[in-house]
């Protein structure tokens, strides 16, 4: 299946590295985000078809991942944001407002995790059949937060459920697809139940007193009950949108400390600066390889896929926390 990149706008605000290790000062500065968005199309081979083809969006990279492996060539696939982006803080431009108008069906994962497109999604002028894919999943509360934690995917189970619900939803838009639809989420469920099982087995081998971890922001909680983690702490809740204080890094510094946690991670949509100072100040190292959170990995890279993604996770936590990994097969 081919995909065509359409424009890229990109918004960067450059998180510099101070030169003291000073958490106060650094702490003051952690907005260092950086929010990108594109459209991604499949182009169908047969123009006919191509214009027959239903009109879906998908509001988040991962989402478009599954879409696609669902829906294939049978579909004219949007995915909103570009691999990469944070869907949490992500601001709409014209472009996203054309696609809406124009889709038979939006795919969003709701839970608040894209409050911007999710306005945008529920404005006049978008009629299109919406599914909050993400809802289907049992949702963990976080003490604190006035919503769900949105980062359901961390529980392959729970991708599972959302796979169904893609496939149904691309049935009730284009029913004479549906052995297509069918035949591809039955592979993909497959694939994921042994992903599932394989990710268990990884974790299992990290010795009990290291299952312990530490993100820059708080997307992992779904994972870690999912696959038997405890998650010691974070600089951040579960919004990018959120600035942590002074007294919430040092915190994280000293139950770092206090845990003995022997590696912590940065994440691929957030500026590393400041989990790296908390690994400075607490003594430990911080993984080479950072966890992919709110979106999949750019093509061709080890995350370029929501299976990928989960693999690399798995394997830079078990290999950072003294398990064994061996491969995904």
């Amino acid at each position: 299946m081919k995909m065509r990149k359409a424009r890229t706008r990109a918004l960067a605000h450059p998180l510099l590295r101070p030169s003291s290790l000073r958490v106060w000062a650094i702490a003051a500065l952690f907005l260092g985000l950086t929010t990108s968005g594109c459209n991604l199309t499949n182009s169908n081979s047969d123009s006919s078809s191509a214009a027959d083809a239903p009109e879906v969006v998908a509001t988040s990279t991962i989402l478009a991942d599954l879409t696609e492996q669902i829906g294939e060539s049978e579909i004219q696939l949007t995915s909103i944001l570009e691999p990469g982006a944070d869907p949490h803080v992500y601001e709409p431009v014209p472009a996203d407002t054309v696609a809406l108008e124009r889709a038979d069906l939006i795919l969003y994962n709701g839970y608040n995790l894209e409050p911007g497109l999710i306005r945008l999604t529920n404005s006049a002028g978008v009629e299109a059949k919406k599914v909050a894919v993400g809802e289907v999943a049992p949702s963990l509360e976080v003490e604190g937060q006035s919503t769900p934690d949105p980062h359901v995917w961390g529980d392959v189970q729970n991708v599972i459920l959302m796979v169904n619900a893609i496939r149904d939803a691309l049935i009730e838009v284009s029913e004479s697809d549906r052995p297509t639809f069918e035949q591809n989420a039955a592979e993909l469920v497959a694939e994921l139940e042994r992903l599932d099982a394989w990710i268990a087995q990884q974790i299992a081998t990290i010795p009990p007193d290291n299952r312990r971890l530490v993100t820059t922001h708080d997307a992992f909680q779904y994972y870690a009950r999912a696959y038997s983690l405890n998650v010691i702490g974070t600089l951040i809740g579960i919004s990018t949108e959120e600035q942590p204080s002074a007294q919430t890094v040092q915190r994280l510094v000293e139950s770092v400390r206090a845990t003995g946690v022997p590696t912590i991670f940065a994440e691929t949509t957030i500026n590393p600066a400041l989990i790296q100072t908390v690994a400075e100040e607490a003594e430990v190292d911080l993984s080479p390889q950072q966890l992919y959170s709110d979106s999949i990995g750019a093509p061709g890279g080890d995350g370029d896929s929501y299976v990928k993604m989960m693999v690399s996770n798995t394997r830079a936590i078990v290999e950072a926390l003294g398990g064994t990994y061996t491969p995904f097969e």
